[in-house]
């Protein structure tokens, strides 16, 4: 086992060193910075399913033992004597000389150990005294009853309750024998359960060793897996430092829009709206205009055209007016009516007097002629430009970190090298190989020890079973050949054969109980001991708080198990923590602390991230201050918009205009009332005439004055229109101006700044993957990598072997023999009891009237 402990301590400080290359975590990591960082996927470390189900559930024998288990804890119902062990240890740790044992501490300790073995030693004593008394007693019984005393006398008193006596005999030397044969029972399961185990003692055996071979197998492979997932890390660093302009240059320019007080908010995002709502202001303006233009050349043309349209009616109507028909009387009021509406019959509106807006226009398509688009994407390509500008000023960083990559990568390669990882396994698992040869050599000497003892055991309970035969063939032949009628001296001879073969079962009894009872005063001694100083201590752990007290071994030696596998007994480990690790599956890194025994974070400081790959992030230098976001192109057109006229047109004439109606009267209306008063009149000519001239009216209403009506509502909009834009114009100039202005004073002066911050979150991201693998690396360390369930497994199997297989079968062959052995006192009263009413006498009881009763 020596050979195993170094075999494997030299595995895993191998590969404890291997791995550390990359294992230091930098604490200094943000949490902002980690929600930049993508997760690496590092996969899964190999696994091994291990065989061995260190589980015994007894079965239907387990009754028995938890029987066994309540009887001692009848006997011993004290707690483990934790304290007292210790005690004893340490102050007789140099051995017990002269008068020793004679210091009072020695005769306290003495005196507390008689008391927690108090009940063991009470029936030790009743067992001792019970080996030493039977045969003597045996012994005056079988002289006594040679002297015909002790009911050797062949003779039979009449009693009048004798059938009663013998029934009761009888009755109570059944049940005895059936709580034998139960005994006997118990007492051959027990023995025999110990034999069907020892193939289940096999198989655990076997499947210990292969889980010992599966874990020095799997380990390298795991080790392996650790040591390459380094490239994961490493591939994401390159991809990074390739993408540098994209991912540090970006956020660069994220950041300049997000956070420079607040930059994009309130700067370059301001200015691109501002910009491009002075452009969109721009077009609309001109679009207005020319609207403005095109409405008003329409509204003089219209004007007339419909001037003449309404001379020419107003003249016909005036002739028709003069008729002589209108000169009736009946007629003439209501022509003198028309004829004084003529005068309505006249244009509303003049628009031949408004100004012109060739001249605003004009100056507004020479702006326009500029393309500001252009311009402000040429003044932000310098900032959208920012990852290209880094990738370019840091094209030599890179391929030095690169270069240092490769050089640690090579360190690490070679580093792996040092230790020669596979020899010594090949070591162990030969180890393995040849202990398991030797252990199986011993199995026929074990199956013949065990077929020795098994015989040894059935001879044993051949013993009770012969006694039980002659108690049961007995009470048959006695019970068979019993007449009730016939004399004491007359009894057949089966009757006087079963009396008998019962004072054979009580020869038998006295032969054998004594030295039975040997047997059970040793096992139980023994067994019973094992059971509550070993077992039960084991099975709950506190066998190991024992072993793992400080200085229990040694008064210079704090801790043994250290002090045996490093030669540093100041470790804080111990054999319950080793156990509990291993119980728990995880690796034996964490389970034997090899970490206070390595120093990882050195060697990952100097291979993975030094101080030379730090100072080069740290000459990163990106040069932004003099970005334009606006040339002076651009501002001069801006300030050429503001000055193109359009606030000097004259709106309220237009206004003025356009509000009023295009004729004095609403043509339809005076058309229909001209109708109706043509309506009054005697149907002849002059009706005819007056509706002539209102459908007249009508037509150049609907061909003139509607089509003028909808261009002075365009008209009207665009004035409108014109007229905001004016009012808005110079501060949407100012505003575009004084924004743009702002972003470039923010961005020159705060450049630095951001560029610094994003540099070293850049850094810290890079250094983030190196933690991400120390942190896998660690956990897989702690729990996945060498598990060392097998180590759990090899004590549980011991306790399950030692314990349950064999301790509390012991301890269950014990209770049932020891139960046979007390039993056998009662059988042998009520056998030479009863025996009297079987056996055929010499002499009887003669009465002088002739009359017996032999009831």
């Amino acid at each position: 086992m020596d050979m195993w402990w170094k075999v494997g301590l030299v595995l895993v400080m191998c590969w404890g060193l291997t791995s550390s290359e990359a294992r230091e975590e930098h604490h200094d990591s943000s949490p902002r910075t980690a929600m930049f960082r993508a997760p690496l996927d590092f996969g899964f470390v190999p696994s091994v399913v291990y065989e061995t189900h260190a589980y015994y559930e007894p079965g239907p024998i387990g009754v028995l033992f938890h029987m066994v288990h309540a009887f001692l804890y009848v006997v011993q119902p004290n707690p483990f004597p934790k304290d007292l062990i210790v005690k004893m240890v340490q102050q007789n740790m140099g051995g017990i000389k002269g008068d020793d044992y004679k210091k009072p501490e020695n005769v306290v300790l003495l005196l507390q150990a008689i008391f927690y073995e108090l009940g063991f030693i009470v029936l030790t004593v009743l067992g001792v005294l019970f080996v030493l008394f039977v045969p003597i007693v045996g012994l005056c019984f079988c002289v006594c009853r040679c002297c015909e005393n002790c009911g050797g006398e062949m003779h039979q008193r009449q009693k009048k309750n004798g059938d009663c006596l013998r029934g009761f005999y009888m009755a109570t030397l059944i049940a005895t024998s059936v709580f034998l044969a139960v005994g006997v029972a118990v007492t051959y399961t027990a023995n025999q359960n110990i034999t069907s185990q020892i193939k289940s003692t096999r198989r655990l055996v076997s499947t210990n060793i292969r889980d010992l071979k599966s874990f020095a197998n799997y380990t390298p492979v795991q080790i392996d897996y650790l040591a390459a997932q380094y490239t994961t890390a490493k591939n994401r660093v390159l991809s990074d430092l390739d993408n540098i302009g994209t991912l540090l240059g970006g956020q660069i320019h994220n950041q300049l829009e997000r956070e420079v007080v607040p930059a994009l908010d309130n700067a370059l995002r301001m200015t691109a709206v501002k910009v491009e709502g002075a452009i969109k202001a721009m077009r609309e303006a001109k679009e207005s205009l020319e609207s403005v233009t095109t409405s008003l050349e329409t509204l003089q043309e219209g004007t007339g055209r419909l001037q003449n349209s309404l001379q020419s009616e107003r003249a016909s109507l005036s002739n028709t007016l003069n008729d002589q028909a209108c000169s009736n009387g009946d007629v003439t009021h209501t022509c003198s009516t028309i004829r004084g509406t003529l005068s309505q019959l006249a244009l509303n509106a003049n628009f031949n007097g408004l100004p012109e807006v060739e001249a605003p226009l004009a100056n507004l398509d020479a702006v326009l002629e500029t393309d500001l688009s252009n311009i402000i994407q040429k003044g932000y390509s310098s900032f959208n430009d920012t990852p290209r500008m880094v990738r370019e000023q840091t094209k030599g960083i890179v391929s030095e970190v690169k270069g240092l990559l490769d050089k640690s990568c090579g360190e690490i390669i070679g580093f792996t090298k040092m230790f020669p990882v596979e020899p010594a396994l090949e070591n162990f698992t030969k180890f393995l190989t040849e202990s398991q040869k030797n252990i199986e050599a011993y199995y026929p000497q074990i199956d013949q020890l065990d077929f020795y003892r098994w015989i040894g055991c059935v001879v044993i309970c051949c013993m009770v079973v012969l006694v039980l035969a002659f108690n049961f063939l007995g009470l048959l032949c006695g019970s068979c050949g019993y007449d009730k009628n016939a004399t004491p001296t007359a009894r057949g001879c089966l009757s006087n054969t079963g009396g008998n073969l019962l004072m054979a079962s009580v020869g038998f009894s006295f032969l054998f109980s004594w030295v039975l009872m040997g047997v059970v005063v040793t096992t139980f001694v023994v067994g019973g001991n094992i059971e509550k100083l070993v077992c039960e201590p084991l099975a709950n752990r506190q066998i190991f708080k024992i072993i793992d007290t400080p200085y229990m071994v040694h008064p210079t030696k704090k801790n043994v198990l250290p002090g045996m596998l490093f030669q540093d007994p100041n470790i804080d480990l111990t054999i319950g923590s080793l156990y509990r690790d291993c119980y728990e599956n995880n690796g034996l890194y964490s389970a034997l602390q090899l970490e206070t025994k390595f120093n990882f974070n050195k060697f990952l400081n100097v291979t993975v991230y030094n101080l030379e790959m730090a100072k080069l992030f740290n000459s990163v230098n990106v040069d932004l201050e003099g970005m334009l976001l606006l040339e002076q192109e651009g501002k001069d057109n801006l300030i050429d918009f503001a000055n193109t006229g359009i606030g000097e047109i004259d709106y309220q004439a237009y206004l003025t205009e356009v509000n009023k109606g295009v004729t004095v009267v609403d043509l339809l209306s005076y058309a229909n009332e001209l109708e109706a008063q043509a309506d009054q009149l005697r149907r002849g000519a002059l009706e005819n005439a007056l509706k002539g001239h209102a459908s007249s009216i009508r037509q150049i209403h609907k061909d003139q004055v509607v089509p003028m009506e909808q261009a002075m509502g365009t008209l009207s909009q665009s004035i409108k229109l014109l007229q905001k834009t004016s009012k808005e114009l110079p501060i949407k100039v100012t505003n575009v101006l004084n924004a743009i202005e702002a972003a470039e004073y923010l961005i020159s002066n705060n450049v630095s700044h951001v560029v610094k911050q994003e540099t070293e979150k850049f850094i810290k991201n890079i250094v983030g993957y190196f933690s991400q693998y120390t942190v896998w690396v660690k956990h897989s360390l702690a729990m996945e990598v060498a598990q060392c369930k097998p180590i759990s497994n090899i004590v549980d199997s011991l306790e399950i072997v030692a314990c349950s297989f064999i301790v509390d079968s012991v301890n269950t062959f014990w209770f049932g023999l020891g139960g046979c052995c007390m039993l056998l006192i009662p059988s042998i009263i009520m056998s030479v009891k009863l025996a009297k009413f079987y056996r055929r006498m010499d002499t009887e009881d003669v009465y002088d009237d002739g009359a017996e009763n032999w009831s």
